[in-house]
This record gives structure tokens, C-alpha cells and sequence, in this order.
């Protein structure tokens, strides 16, 4: 294998200049140059990682914490970090929640897991930790980015949607449908961004004086068998419901295999909107309506804020992320005249 000495050598160089030439810091003679890079070629000389690192004082890899891998969700968000990272030369090591133990501990093993393999700086995903927690975190590692909530004290390094509003927008999608008799399959209590779109959705139904009924609320955990759970639940109530609010796809979809499996109709007789607008919801039967949330770009530009941050790059960031309705066919008009709401 070719060392940085061996293509000195053939270029007729010194190493300094061979260093300056492929980390394109520094100055080098066009002529230099071109010799180099000649003897780069020839040679196949690939840099290690281990002499960059050295030499740039980093790692070249930055962390990324998510709570589990499985699934549809992370996926998509793993993949946008690692394109970012790529486009730079680095590479990311990421570490996950699952396993056996308590939620909480588990984020924080994940953690020291990352800083123990000295990565140049964090991504993190989870609703697990509190603000105080990620604080203290951020205190032993300062190159910290969050996706998906705001912690007071760190904001700027802070990458989320505003979940409040994509709650309403869920609510005036029915609201302006016709329907007030609604259901709601949330997640997880402990997850911020949950309790942030319930809020909303309580909200826009509250400035038109409805609510839920209590009844018609059931708690989920983002799974497939919880949504399926949760809808059981509802239909054994016997209360009357026209419209299912599920906090996020994969329980909406449950949800409409129940309601199949009950011989109702999806939406003729019964409404269903969904949450995440994941890559499949626009490929089941009914295609399912659904709040986007822009999840790649808020992951793509908090990587660029810790490349910027930890690389000295000058890469745009973006900061804010709105979501949206995506209208497709499980929604249909409900018994009662549409609303007027904000939104309108």
C-alpha cells in the first residue's frame, strides 16, 4: 500500500506539499499540484483515516443517537444523515435506545457509547431524556444537535417542526370535512412532539367549542399492534365516531385493518388521517391522508449545522420546517356542514 512519503517521492515533492495538495489547505504551485495529483493517480494513494484524523485533530465521524432502527421512521433520517456525511467525506456511527432496561438509561448508554468512540460531534433523537438531562449532556459535549424537539438553553442547536400547528392542521382537515365526532389513537405520553400535536389538535377543536370525548381517546405507542390495539378499543365502546386522529402512520393504517375487519368503511363510513406521511401511506388502499412532517430536512440541515460547527464548513442551514396536509383518500365528508377555520 502506497504512503504519503511513496507519492512525495514520485511528485518530487516534500510531504507538507502532498498534504497541503489533498486536504486543500495551504498553498502549493500549480505545477506542484498537477504532480502530485499525478502520483495520487498513479500510485492509487487513498489517505487513512487514521493520518487525516491526526492531522486534522477530528475523527472524521460525527454520532447519531435514534431510538430504535426498525422501522419506517428512522430509516429515511439515517439515510439523509449519512448523504450529508458523505458529500463531505465522513461518516457517521450510530447508536440506539433498544433493548432491555428502562427508556432513560438506555438513551444515556447510547450517549456515552458515542462519546467514548470519540465522534466529532452528536446527533440526537429522542423524547426519552428531559431538557435538564440534554443540557448536562451538552455540557460534556458541546457539539450537540437535537432533531425533533427544542430543549430551553440550547435552542440554537435545536432542529424541529412546529408540532402545535401540524395538530391543528389534522383538526381543520376534519373540522372543514364535516366531522365533529372524532376519535384519537395517540403515542407515546412520554414523547414531547406527541403531547405537542395533541395539544393542537385539542386546541383548533376548542376555538369551534368541541372536544374529544374522553371515551374516544386511546393511547398508543407509534406500533402497528398498538394502533390495532387502540381502534379495538374505540369501536367496543359503542360511542359514536365518524373520524380517527391517529398521532402517526403506522397506527392510522392498523387502524383502517380494523375498521376493514369490522366491515366499515374506510372513508364512506368512517374518516382516518395519520401523521409523518411516511414513504408507504400514499400506497395502501385507502391512500392515506396525512400531516408531512419534513423529517429528511430537518435531519439533512442539523447535520449540516454540526459539519459547519465541527468541520469548518459554511454548508446553508435551514431552521424552519412547516408542515403540511397531504390530501389523499381516506378522508371523505362527514355528517355535519364544514367548518370555516384559520386556515381557510
Amino acid at each position: 500500500m502506497s504512503t504519503i512519503k511513496d507519492v512525495a517521492r514520485l511528485a518530487n515533492v516534500g510531504v507538507g506539499t502532498v498534504s497541503r495538495v489533498i486536504s486543500g489547505k495551504g498553498p502549493a504551485s500549480a505545477d506542484a499540484v498537477a504532480r502530485v495529483l499525478a502520483a495520487v493517480s498513479e500510485l492509487d494513494f487513498r489517505p487513512s483515516s487514521s493520518a487525516r484524523a491526526l492531522a486534522s485533530k477530528t475523527t472524521g465521524m460525527l454520532g447519531v443517537f435514534v431510538t430504535e432502527f426498525s422501522g419506517h421512521f428512522f430509516g429515511p433520517i439515517l439515510l439523509a444523515v449519512d448523504r450529508e456525511l458523505r458529500a463531505v467525506d465522513r461518516h457517521m456511527v450510530s447508536a440506539t435506545g433498544c433493548g432491555e432496561g428502562d427508556a432513560r438509561h438506555l438513551a444515556h448508554d447510547g450517549i456515552d457509547f458515542l462519546i467514548e468512540r470519540e465522534c466529532d460531534g452528536i446527533l440526537m433523537f429522542s423524547n426519552e431524556l428531559y431538557d435538564d438531562e440534554l443540557l448536562a449532556l451538552h455540557a460534556r459535549c458541546p457539539r450537540l444537535a437535537v432533531i425533533n424537539r427544542t430543549a430551553r438553553g440550547m435552542e440554537r442547536d435545536c432542529f424541529t417542526v412546529d408540532h402545535v400547528l401540524a395538530g391543528r392542521i389534522a383538526a381543520r382537515a376534519l373540522l372543514e370535512s364535516g366531522h365533529r365526532d372524532i376519535a384519537v389513537i395517540s403515542g407515546r405520553r412520554t414523547a414531547s412532539d406527541n403531547e405537542d400535536r395533541l395539544r393542537g389538535f385539542d386546541a383548533e377543536l376548542a376555538l369551534h367549542g368541541l372536544r374529544v370525548d374522553p371515551a374516544l381517546r386511546e393511547d398508543g405507542d407509534f406500533s402497528f399492534a398498538s394502533g390495532d390495539v387502540a381502534m379495538r378499543k374505540l369501536l367496543a365502546t359503542g360511542r359514536r365516531f365518524t373520524a380517527v386522529f391517529a398521532c402517526n402512520d403506522l397506527m392510522a393504517m392498523a387502524a383502517i385493518a380494523v375498521l376493514h375487519q369490522a366491515g366499515l368503511r374506510v372513508p364512506q363510513e368512517m374518516s382516518v388521517i395519520g401523521f409523518d406521511d411516511t414513504d408507504f401511506a400514499a400506497y395502501m388502499l385507502p391512500r392515506l391522508t396525512t400531516v408531512c412532517i419534513p423529517t429528511r430536512e430537518v435531519a439533512r440541515n442539523a447535520t449540516r449545522h454540526l459539519i459547519n460547527r465541527c468541520y469548518g464548513k459554511s454548508l446553508s442551514v435551514v431552521r424552519k420546517f412547516v408542515p403540511t396536509l397531504v390530501w389523499r383518500d381516506s378522508v371523505a365528508r362527514g355528517p355535519h356542514p364544514p367548518l370555516q377555520t384559520r386556515s381557510a
